[in-house]
């Protein structure tokens, strides 16, 4: 939005007009892509263990996102000194949904993938609404023609089940999926914590793959610094949050609640950290289920920490 149209045009109010994401425009066709960051919505649940509801996670978000919307031609933050998201820094648009078959997880993935694709193919960075973590191993699938990229991972759990009943695709599973892609040059994983998903066999693996294992008690003692210092020097970095990386007193819409978690700016300062030392070319953040929060605070905070991020790797990208 122009400084001239905040002052003559439309009001434009957040409850007011489409719920695209920040009330970017809508691109229906994925072969004409005209824009720097394409927000993907892929409402797929059928990943989840315990409590589903994360299909509504891409619709919460987006509604969550027209707060960030109103106002004037980017965001100027005080503390830096600096305006983001600028029109001409970052231009953005809305593609709607990946198409999920309700029951067929391999159908869903593949749809997933090919959006994603469709994406990178406009030369666009995509911006992935979940979604269970499930949909994070079709969507990293994806990049698998961009060159090496080393992921980044927000989460309470690690996410690196191999197979149990013969499930390779839930939301229990996408890291280890993502670590056999040859286009995956390694990965941190930020935040892991307490009673998790892995078992000491799963940790072993990740650590034998390459990657680096931090808790919230463990980043807090180190600090910031010394967190972006263990994250190696890569071409590409690709993050992904699982809301219920932050802690559940500021996050509480989500399946996998876990107590001990971070708080808003720890997770904050670090990409934006990580923006300041490497290429961040892509995103996603799943699992929030909006029926379990009535106050909304988990849709906010998912939008809040999206709409931030994308003001952080294009201010980098514009210098």
């Amino acid at each position: 939005m122009s400084e001239n149209s905040y002052e003559q045009g439309r009001l434009d109010l957040p409850f007011v007009g489409h719920c695209t994401f920040a009330k970017s425009p809508v691109c229906n066709d994925w072969s004409k892509i005209d824009a720097d960051v394409a927000v993907l919505g892929v409402p797929n649940d059928m990943g989840t263990q315990w409590r589903s509801g994360a299909r509504f996670g891409p619709r919460a978000i987006r509604e969550a996102s027209t707060l960030f919307s109103f106002g004037h031609s980017g965001a100027y933050d005080h503390e830096d000194d600096v305006m983001y998201l600028t029109d001409d820094q970052v231009r953005i648009v809305d593609v709607g949904d990946a198409d999920i078959i309700h029951t067929d997880m391999q159908q869903s993935h593949a749809n997933t993938q090919a959006a994603v694709r469709q994406i990178l193919t406009s030369k666009v960075m995509p911006l992935v609404l979940g979604g269970d973590h499930s949909i994070h191993a079709p969507v990293i699938k994806a990049f698998d023609q961009q060159g090496p990229v080393h992921i980044i991972q927000f989460d309470a759990h690690l996410d690196f089940v191999n197979e149990r009943h013969g499930v390779r695709y839930g939301h229990g599973n996408p890291l280890r999926r993502a670590s056999e892609m040859e286009h995956v040059s390694g990965m941190t994983q930020l935040g892991i914590r307490n009673v998790s998903s892995s078992n000491r066999s799963d940790y072993d693996a990740a650590r034998q793959a390459g990657s680096t294992i931090l808790s919230v008690r463990q980043i807090r003692s180190l600090g910031k610094q010394q967190v972006l210092e263990k994250i190696p020097p890569a071409e590409n970095y690709y993050i992904t949050i699982d809301i219920d990386g932050f802690d559940p007193s500021i996050a509480p819409g989500t399946g996998t609640p876990s107590h001990g978690g971070f708080l808003y700016y720890e997770v904050l300062e670090l990409i934006q950290g990580l923006s300041q030392r490497g290429n961040i070319v892509g995103m996603d953040l799943v699992e929030v289920a909006p029926a379990y929060d009535p106050t909304g605070i988990t849709s906010i905070l998912a939008a809040q920490i999206l709409m931030n991020s994308i003001g952080f790797i294009f201010y980098e990208r514009s210098k």
